[in-house]
């Protein structure tokens, strides 16, 4: 995947529509000192670019399921991008990462009954090839979640097979 090519006046536009994504572009506009058609069309292409997109973001009250779990996971070195490919199939599995340390892979998942984090991690990732070891953790509390950084959706496959 390429770097993005950001210039100074896109990484200011994005700040502003990172602190409030409904500004008009004539507001943004003035604020940066450039015509509404440059604003216009340097946000279209950080959209066509996939740099940027506009979303509702939901915080951890909307989700679907009521309790945050963390899935450990240690793959064989050969095998974490297959097994991080077969994760990110699991309907259960909200999000998946390739992390450093004992584990090589961290899955995050929502639930609601401790039977069904259980069902998910023995049942259905500890049994994928390449898995050595899996390792829950259950978020009891939340001090601190930044909704702009940490979003839960469905993903995008979902969400066009229910439109």
């Amino acid at each position: 995947m390429a770097t993005a090519k950001l210039d100074e006046l896109d990484r200011r536009l994005i700040d502003l529509l990172s602190q409030d994504a409904r500004v008009s572009n004539r507001a943004i506009a003035a604020q940066l000192g450039v015509t509404e058609g440059t604003v216009r069309g340097r946000i279209k292409r950080l959209q066509s670019e996939r740099l940027i997109a506009f979303t509702a973001i939901t915080g951890l009250a909307m989700a679907r399921k009521s309790r945050l779990a963390f899935i450990n996971i240690e793959a064989e070195t050969g095998s974490v991008r297959a097994v991080m490919g077969a994760l990110s199939r699991l309907p259960e599995v909200d999000g998946v990462m390739a992390t450093t340390g004992r584990f090589n892979i961290l899955a995050l998942c929502l639930f609601d009954e401790l039977e069904m984090l259980a069902d998910i991690a023995s049942e259905r990732i500890r049994v994928l090839p390449g898995v050595r070891h899996v390792e829950t953790a259950i978020a009891i509390k939340t001090f601190k979640y930044n909704a702009r950084l940490v979003k839960i959706t469905q993903p995008p496959e979902a969400q066009s097979e229910e439109s």
